[in-house]
């Protein structure tokens, strides 16, 4: 089949390119030279395992593309997929203009049927929106032609993106007709095989589905860090906590890791977003609002527990921070808790020593050149001068560190671990100092 993608970010890259590793012709259009001139030089602008092998694999074989070329990728595709990004207004609600923006373009050079599908995390009622953009410019054409459009929400965890996609555990389709259902079907046979993993409903519900998912996710860890944060006052341990309820299979041992709160492309703005929603149709979104309100305040508890160490005085101090990144296996540092971090010890006069085994590079380009920003190329150099540790992401290299290196690195017996990564009798018993979440 053919198929148009609109936007070459995370959604985009990861759907095209997997659409063209089963065999589709793929065309990836987006606005932005600068990024498709990398891309057509085989150069991947995100970190996601296994992704660049797919993208550099199928442009090979002549099954996937990226052009700048607007005109190209409308004539091309029956499907045209919208994956452009979707950041949060001022008032939290998600902005559409680049969505509407495709729309209008897809309506300006439509020759024949097209179906037009939402891949964007979109509120309710976009797709309306989509469809009223679309034939307004076919009526100024005074251009008679019929296109569908689809809701078909992504859920791909950054890190695992690729075998989401191959391998789904569910698909999720909104369509109001039959007949773009089976044109959806049949475009996704090939991650359908062994059982049926379509979930086929009205378009609302399949916008509001996208939001729900990831409202819930945010929710489970906002409890647990809520719990954390009482279990450090009652004395109790929230690790065996955690294994007490999610041994229940009602409840489960997903997302309810306690930590220092969670970031990333996704949660923060849908959570944002879905209470905007709620907002905007009269419904006010108590828990949600809580959600969000439990996850700023636990961004901050590291910078609380080093600052309460060092008695309120950071002034001259250095501090190491292991992870950057908002989750392993990918660079994104969008609303990453280390930036929370370690922007509250540089105005608290420190300084900071970081590693990252991928997000270094994406530190430097939201920081650029500072003399109280150090970038480091291992977890070890990171350490070298630092009065304590902070360890921010649950990276498998840092799991199993050497403790006796870190002793004698540290100018203080100090580590902060916000993923709960080390059992605390054991770090205490070598002469650490350790602060943990809940612990």
């Amino acid at each position: 089949m053919k198929v148009t993608i609109f936007g070459s970010g995370y959604v985009g890259l990861v759907t095209g390119a997997c659409l063209a590793e089963v065999g589709n012709d793929v065309v990836c259009v987006d606005i932005d030279a600068d990024k498709i001139e990398r891309l057509n030089q085989g150069e991947v602008p995100i970190y996601e395992p296994g992704l660049d092998a797919i993208i550099k694999r199928n442009m090979a074989a002549g099954r996937l593309q990226f052009t700048t070329d607007v005109d190209l990728g409308v004539s091309h595709g029956l499907f045209q997929f919208i994956a452009v990004g979707t950041p949060p207004d001022e008032d939290g609600s998600a902005d559409l203009q680049y969505v509407l923006a495709v729309a209008r373009s897809i309506g300006e050079r439509m020759q024949d049927y097209r179906v037009v599908v939402n891949k964007s995390t979109v509120p309710v009622g976009t797709a309306d929106k989509v469809r009223g953009a679309v034939s307004a410019v076919l009526a100024q054409r005074g251009a008679v032609l019929e296109f569908d459009v689809v809701s078909n929400p992504e859920f791909l965890k950054e890190g695992a993106a690729i075998e989401d996609f191959m391998k789904p555990d569910r698909i999720v389709v909104g369509t109001d007709n039959p007949r773009t259902t089976e044109l959806l079907r049949a475009l996704y046979a090939p991650f359908n095989r062994s059982h049926d993993r379509m979930v086929c409903m009205d378009i609302r519900s399949a916008e509001l589905t996208k939001y729900a998912a990831n409202a819930m996710l945010a929710t489970k860890i906002s409890f647990m860090n809520e719990l954390a944060n009482l279990a450090e006052r009652l004395g109790a341990d929230i690790e065996k906590v955690r294994v007490g309820i999610g041994s229940d299979p009602r409840i489960g041992y997903h997302f309810i890791y306690p930590g220092c709160g969670y970031g990333g492309s996704c949660f923060p703005k849908d959570v944002k977003a879905l209470e905007r929603t709620a907002r905007d149709a009269g419904y006010p979104a108590q828990l949600l609002q809580a959600v969000e309100a439990v996850n700023d305040r636990q961004k901050e508890k590291l910078f609380e527990k080093i600052s309460a160490y060092f008695g309120g005085d950071l002034a001259g101090k250095t501090i190491a921070v292991w992870g950057l990144a908002f989750k392993p296996n990918t660079d994104d540092m969008r609303e990453a808790p280390s930036r929370n971090l370690m922007e509250a010890l540089w105005s608290g006069g420190a300084k900071v020593r970081a590693f990252d085994p991928v997000a270094g590079e994406e530190a430097h380009r939201i920081y650029g050149e500072r003399a109280d920003l150090a970038l480091c190329d291992s977890p070890e150099s990171a350490l070298q001068g630092a009065d304590a540790l902070a360890v921010v992401t649950e990276w498998n290299v840092f799991r199993s560190p050497d403790f006796d290196e870190i002793m004698q690195a540290l100018t203080r017996p100090a580590i902060f671990d916000g993923r709960n990564l080390y059992d605390p009798a054991s770090v205490k018993a070598q002469g650490f100092d350790y602060f943990s979440i809940g612990r």
